[in-house]
């Protein structure tokens, strides 16, 4: 097994070698300063994601595909493995397709799991200011180029977001849905677009951002992660920051369009109340606020909601095996 490793490093070496240019591989987002660390990359995280090389050595190899989907104006990039009904990871604000790890090789024993980068995060395109798209239209699009006419949606904080932006105007296309530390923003939507007056309030915000810092910015979001968690929370410090060191803080330096519902949704769930399963999901700690009664669930005849101890906003990366154990009690339920 080592040997055929060896192989595919020096085969993707090559290739690399071969079609990529130094500008592709510097706007990956990625900051590879050693050939050590882009071969350490490749393998724990882009030819075998969500696998150390021990467990890819010991013979047990997590075969992933990756690719890219065109949206419109940019494209986003993908990664998926396993076989049965599709279940697609959509992560947090901040974050990319990595916060998934704990979850992603453990289900793809059962399903065929699916996580990508949204549009603005990761190695996918970036956003613009003129450009309007809703993260949950580009979900479709994926979806759809992926030949997936439905599947169960797990979404984490914005994730959580899209996942009820999924319900309010594409149930048809869900299993289920999964929304944890989070579900209906708050906000306005699309069909308010943003106003001369709200557009001066957020140029004097991005003036006093770039004045503070970016970089402390990023710490005290940071910090404000942790801070919500429990007793467990240390054992994600590394990855988490890792996520939004790399993180280009795009959102907060520009005037980002409306790409989630909020509050259109709401009004659409109203309308329509759909029968699709759904299960609220929240971390309960001293740190962490949430409501034990989400307005959101008025709107769902089929929806529940379920809280774990001892963890906060981030729960699948502070306490995975509960969170993994939640997601597929209910995954079961629903088959």
């Amino acid at each position: 097994m080592k040997g055929r490793l060896l192989i595919v490093i020096f085969i993707s070496i090559c290739f690399i070698a071969g079609s990529c240019n130094v500008s592709s591989v510097q706007g990956s987002r990625y900051n590879f300063s050693s050939l050590d660390s882009v071969i350490q990359g490749w393998v724990s995280k882009e030819y075998y994601p969500g696998a150390s090389i021990s467990e890819i050595v010991k013979g047990h190899p997590l075969v992933v595909k990756q690719g890219r989907v065109e949206v419109g104006n940019g494209s986003l990039y993908y990664e998926e493995a396993g076989t049965g009904a599709p279940v697609i990871f959509v992560h947090g604000h901040s974050l990319d397709h990595r916060m998934w790890d704990e979850q992603f090789s453990v289900l793809a024993k059962k399903y065929r799991v699916i996580r990508y980068d949204l549009r603005g995060y990761g190695i996918s395109s970036s956003q613009t200011e003129d450009y309007q798209f809703t993260h949950a239209e580009d979900l479709v699009t994926l979806m759809d180029s992926l030949h997936i006419k439905k599947a169960h949606i797990v979404g984490l904080s914005l994730g959580g977001f899209i996942t009820a932006d999924m319900l309010a105007y594409f149930p048809d296309r869900m299993l289920s849905a999964f929304l944890a530390s989070g579900n209906i923003r708050k906000s306005k939507g699309p069909s308010e677009p943003m106003t001369p007056e709200e557009a001066r309030v957020r140029d004097k915000e991005i003036a006093a951002l770039k004045e503070k810092g970016v970089d402390v910015m990023k710490k005290e979001w940071f910090e404000g992660l942790m801070n919500s968690g429990g007793s467990q929370r240390e054992r994600m410090r590394e990855s988490l920051w890792q996520m939004i060191d790399e993180w280009d803080a795009w959102q907060p330096l520009h005037k980002e369009v409306r790409v989630v519902a909020g509050l259109d949704a709401i009004e659409e769930l109203k309308k329509n109340h759909p029968d699709v399963p759904a299960l609220i999901v929240e971390g309960h700690s001293s740190g962490n606020r949430f409501s034990k009664e989400p307005p959101i669930l008025q709107y769902l005849p089929n929806g529940k909601l379920k809280v774990i101890d001892d963890c906060g906003h981030m729960l699948n990366m502070e306490r995975p095996e509960e969170f993994n154990a939640a997601l597929e009690e209910f995954l079961k339920s629903v088959q």
